[in-house]
């Protein structure tokens, strides 16, 4: 098979890396790609949402199967511009990926269909949402509804603040037009677990749980970033909130999705938070999570191509989806500065360590090459990713691996897996 995989970050590197594995895949492209990437795939110069060049590439080299694996694609629809010409994509179509690109939409959703999650109220008018904050019980959290980077999310102490976050979305437009519309949601308190699954538009396989760390700095301070590391699997995913979310949550939102005529095939990406009220539902993503895909794919024992084919052809219930009884820490190594500036283009050092050792990867985020060098291209650069037997051991040896690599300005969090000291 010839694959195709949409996107440039550590998520696809992560995606190539388990699709290399694949005995069916003779030859692997990546658009754009990085330079970590470059190891598994060839590199196209084209970017995620150039749909009419994506669709262009796939005929011209005859490309069997496409992994999209960023939100914005998804969302903007290229799922269906690939289709429509005949090209087998892994990947929600553009009315089901609404899942992640409208929060809106999803909280609606979940009113519709009782899936547990926290209250809220959906505002397109900055009054109106100012009128209700009034009234509120603080904090509160104020989400951009559209597409922010993981960045839209405001949470807010007092009226004030909360006046602050209305004109940041829906005046300054700060988040652009994801700050259309507005949804102001009640602020949880639990535990927050990230859970992935494959769904082929019936059946639902959920895949080990994770944990990310969103805060760019120790102690969870700080702006609010892509992702500075996670761990996997979460100790407070128990058996019993697995049963709960299987019944309550997980093949409810496919039921819901399907019973709205918008068939989801793809990855559900559930944002979880374990609140004493029982688990609720923060967000849904459409696609793997970064870094969370750092964590989780190492650890599946499946062919991934194999999986993705039966997504699309609805028939995963005959898949049976395994994991390493392991676990797995994700360190990101950013640019000091991110997520607000930074400098880049700076020679990164001792990446070739990564080969010598079994159970450690470094999948690669913001790099491209410069020559024959590897620069730093990005705000986060690199996810150093370890194994172990359990998760304090996967955690010593992931910040053991942090050392091996050095580039100027590396920075990252110490506290990855504070968790794990808690359980």
């Amino acid at each position: 098979m010839k694959v195709l995989i949409v996107g440039s970050g550590g998520r696809e590197h992560a995606i190539a890396m388990s699709a290399a594995k694949s005995s069916k895949v003779d030859k692997m492209y990546c658009a754009p790609g990085n330079a970590g990437i470059a190891e598994y795939a060839e590199c196209v110069a084209i970017g995620a949402m150039e749909f009419d060049k994506l669709v262009a590439f796939a005929k011209e080299k005859e490309i069997d199967l496409v992994i999209v694996g960023m939100d914005d694609p998804l969302v903007g629809g290229l799922v269906d511009a690939l289709e429509a010409a005949g090209i087998r994509t892994f990947g929600p179509r553009k009315n089901a990926a609404i899942l992640e690109g409208s929060k809106a939409f999803s909280k609606d959703l979940m009113k519709k269909y009782d899936i547990p999650t926290a209250g809220y109220e959906n505002f397109t008018d900055p009054e109106a949402a100012i009128a209700y904050l009034e009234t509120a019980k603080f904090p509160i959290v104020l989400k951009a509804d559209g597409l922010a980077l993981g960045k839209g999310v405001l949470i807010c102490q007092n009226l004030e603040e909360a006046k602050e976050g209305v004109k940041t979305i829906m005046l300054d437009k700060k988040f652009g037009t994801a700050g259309n519309e507005m949804v102001i949601e009640e602020f949880m308190t639990g535990r927050e677990v990230s859970v992935l699954s494959f769904v082929d538009g019936k059946t639902i396989k959920t895949m080990t749980s994770a944990q990310d760390h969103k805060r760019a700095g120790d102690g969870d301070t700080g702006l609010n970033t892509g992702g500075m590391g996670t761990f996997s699997p979460s100790p407070f995913y128990t058996k019993e909130v697995e049963e709960f979310c299987n019944k309550y949550i997980y093949q409810k939102t496919v039921d819901a999705m399907a019973a709205e005529g918008r068939e989801f095939k793809g990855i559900i990406f559930f944002g979880l938070m374990l609140t004493e009220d029982g688990p609720k539902v923060l967000e849904y993503n459409a696609r793997f999570g970064d870094p969370e895909a750092q964590v989780v794919l190492p650890r599946m024992k499946n062919d991934l191509i194999e999986v993705a084919e039966a997504c699309i052809d609805g028939t995963l219930d005959q898949v049976d989806l395994q994991f390493e009884d392991n676990a797995a820490v994700c360190v990101v190594l950013a640019s000091e500065g991110y997520p607000v500036s930074y400098e880049k283009g700076f020679p990164i050092s001792g990446l070739d360590e990564f080969n010598k050792h079994e159970g450690y990867y470094c999948f690669h985020a913001g790099t491209k090459f410069d020559g024959d060098h590897i620069v730093t291209n990005g705000g986060r650069v690199l996810g150093v990713t370890a194994k172990g037997k359990d998760l304090k051991e996967a955690r010593a040896n992931a910040y053991a691996a942090t050392e091996w690599v050095q580039f100027k300005n590396k920075y990252m969090r110490h506290d990855i897996g504070k968790a794990i000291d808690e359980a």
